[in-house]
């Protein structure tokens, strides 16, 4: 009874692996997570220290709130790309499941292919929106900023990161058509 709980405990504990038609990219996103985890971690740090200068130090601050927003943004962006590499992202599995391993692997090309798309036309969109948060209309280099007292530049910074993401999230989902139409018969 005991080793089924600690095979349990166990497979509760263990952080999902990129799956195989990830492939190296799969692998270096699933690593890479392990930073934005640490900035969630961060940001509850973050928190607590703005609790205690407010109510304890009367002293409140005026960069945390928009910090800790900032840094869960960009774990949160970059959640989409992690989800994808180990394929935990939204899928009606009512039908899928009941599919035969040929047609999920015919599925699986297709959702990858819509996946793919998709994200090339957000891609398309955010860069749209860099351009205007990144650059003056003469052509200057210049980032949008919150308009806040503090005024730090993290809108443009997350949108320049999500058009990054995106561009990240075409390649993945390109690479999981490549690989699924790879395995024949396979689902």
């Amino acid at each position: 009874m005991t080793d089924v709980i600690d095979e349990t405990l166990a497979s509760h504990n263990q952080t999902p692996e990129a799956v195989p038609e990830a492939g190296l990219f799969g692998k270096a996103v699933n690593a890479i997570g392990l930073l934005f985890a640490i900035g969630i971690l961060a940001s509850a740090g973050l928190l607590f220290y703005e609790v205690v200068m407010r109510y304890v130090f009367n002293a409140p601050t005026r960069w945390v709130h928009e910090t800790v927003v900032f840094l869960s943004a960009l774990a949160f962006v970059y959640g989409g790309l992690y989800a994808a590499a180990i394929d935990k992202h939204i899928r009606v599995v009512i039908f899928y499941d009941r599919l035969s391993a040929g047609m999920k692997r015919v599925f699986n090309i297709l959702i990858s292919l819509t996946c793919l798309i998709a994200s090339l036309f957000f891609a398309w969109a955010a860069w749209l929106s860099v351009k205007r948060a990144a650059w003056t209309p003469q052509g200057d280099f210049r980032l949008e900023t919150s308009g806040s007292a503090w005024n730090p530049p993290y809108p443009g910074l997350l949108k320049i990161f999500l058009l990054i993401i995106l561009v990240l999230l075409v390649v993945q989902f390109t690479i999981f058509t490549i690989n699924y139409l790879r395995r024949k018969g396979q689902a």
